[in-house]
């Protein structure tokens, strides 16, 4: 069963998808976040300061590791996130601008370069739902739950989150991908996804927690290492 996890930001995507690959002893694919990505790709800029084309590029680096990651996994994984959730990103980044964080980021977007961004946006779209209704069996959903991830380095705002998340379920329905809509705790969300799709526990449910939030907290820290060396200059 291909499974893939989705949620908008700070839903606690990384979290559960950890824990439930503990559990279940399932591959877990995900896709490194852009400022994961950043400093390979960008070296020395934050996502505030990327311009269109290079969130652009951030976007395509994504979506191909993703895609060559699941490639590899056969037809068993646990995917953190999914194929739509660059194109759902960039989507809510039309109305929001592209540091949805800063109020007057919409602003920023003239006509042309507006009109350009909304054919790319179109267009990854049409590449991205063609992968994801032919390449997962379901969708797990996490709703927002959560408060932001406040660390000082997510360019976002909690109507971008609300939209996103909306996108995200009705892009769904138009596809007509089965999903569930799962929420709690960490320890809730893995006891309804086993008992959803019957999938056989091989550890302890509160080890694989534990385990998860281990894994998640040094990725996290790494993440904000790279982040505060750009700050600080």
């Amino acid at each position: 069963m291909k499974i893939a996890v989705s949620g908008t930001y700070s839903s606690g995507k990384t979290t559960t998808t950890l824990a439930l690959a503990y559990l279940t002893n399932i591959t877990r694919t995900h896709a490194k976040t852009m400022r994961e990505i950043l400093p390979v790709v960008l070296p020395g800029k934050r996502l505030e300061d990327c311009t269109m084309p290079e969130l652009f590029r951030l976007a395509i680096h994504r979506y191909t590791e993703r895609v060559l990651h699941e490639s590899k996994s056969g037809n068993t994984f646990i995917s953190d996130g999914s194929a739509l959730h660059e194109w759902v990103y960039g989507s809510g980044r039309l109305v929001y601008g592209i540091n949805p964080s800063d109020p007057t980021s919409a602003q920023m977007l003239d006509p042309l370069t507006r009109g350009i961004y909304e054919e790319f946006i179109y267009n990854l779209g049409c590449v991205v739902k063609r992968y994801a209704k032919e390449n997962y069996d379901v969708f797990i959903h996490l709703p927002i739950e959560f408060p932001l991830c406040n660390d000082g380095h997510r360019p976002v705002s909690e109507n971008f989150r609300e939209m996103t998340d909306e996108l995200l379920i009705n892009t769904l329905d138009e596809l007509g991908i089965p999903y569930r809509i799962v929420s709690g705790s960490i320890e809730e969300r893995l006891s309804k996804i086993v008992d959803i799709l019957n999938l056989k526990p091989q550890m302890e449910l509160d080890e694989a927690v534990k385990l998860a939030c281990s894994d998640a907290s040094v990725m996290q820290k790494e993440i904000e290492t790279y982040n505060n060396k750009i700050l600080s200059g």
